[in-house]
């Protein structure tokens, strides 16, 4: 099964890498029709498995995440393999401009998300090291989308904000094998805060992959920053941090509790 057509994807690398450079919030760029159709289409029909699957159910994210890679079916198993793979991992290099890229075997925060009518994830920045990798840093998130016939009335658009989430600068329609890939810093500010209306028994579908850098020496733990969007009552400006500072807790004791 072809997965990514490379040569493609490598014949536009420059460009690409411009435009990713001079994007605004922060370096980003959307990339349509991204895995070959065949492939895409093999991951969105895997999705549908039922076992492993963690809720993610808290006040600031609303959603399901399936991180156990041998859960996975093994059409996913083989294009997320792929999406590891050096050759891509060079390619990713060529387009951010970000060298030494490790792919995530953990799949630490990243694998198949669902997001269910009523779910959502409030604005944030990414963690900044990986949680049982104290040595790594995070640097590109790679967001694939799953959903065909998607309503832009069902919102669910990823939202990409500025530093001191005061405006909402660019938001993308979670289209079927619409790729994201954005550089991962403290103030890389995205999430989609509105609770989505699409009916029951459909939901948000994504693939999720993050990379890394080893920088040979342990990076401070930055948990997930959440924040609230200026019209947010300050009821749930309140509610962001208590949460916020739960997590960081659950993080700390993630990173630095034998298991």
């Amino acid at each position: 099964m072809q997965i990514v057509d490379y040569d493609k994807l490598e014949a536009a690398v420059d460009s690409q890498h411009d435009a990713f450079a001079s994007a605004t919030p922060y370096p980003h760029i959307v990339l349509d029709e991204f895995l070959d159709e065949t492939a895409a289409n093999a991951l969105l029909d895997e999705f549908g498995v039922e076992d492993g699957w963690t809720y993610y159910n808290h006040y600031n994210e609303r959603k399901m995440g399936l991180t156990a890679f041998d859960r996975m079916g093994p059409k996913t198993q083989e294009i997320i393999r792929e999406l590891s793979s050096p050759r891509f991992l060079a390619f990713l290099s060529d387009l951010s401009g970000i060298d030494n890229l490790i792919a995530d075997p953990a799949l630490d925060g990243g694998g198949l998300h669902k997001i269910l009518p009523g779910g959502h994830l409030n604005i944030h920045a990414d963690f900044q090291s990986h949680t049982t990798q104290p040595e790594w840093s995070r640097q590109l998130n790679l967001l694939l989308y799953l959903n065909k016939d998607w309503e832009s009335a069902w919102g669910g658009n990823l939202e990409l904000w500025n530093e001191n989430v005061s405006e909402m600068i660019q938001s993308v329609e979670p289209k079927f094998n619409r790729c994201v890939l954005f550089h991962t810093t403290a103030t890389s500010m995205h999430g989609h805060p509105t609770p989505l209306t699409c009916p029951e028994g459909s939901s948000r579908k994504s693939l999720a992959l993050y990379y890394f850098r080893d920088e040979g020496e342990a990076q401070s733990l930055s948990p997930t920053n959440y924040r609230a969007r200026p019209e947010d009552s300050n009821l749930k400006h309140g509610l962001v941090v208590a949460d916020r500072w739960a997590l960081r807790t659950y993080s700390f004791l993630k990173r630095y509790t034998p298991l």
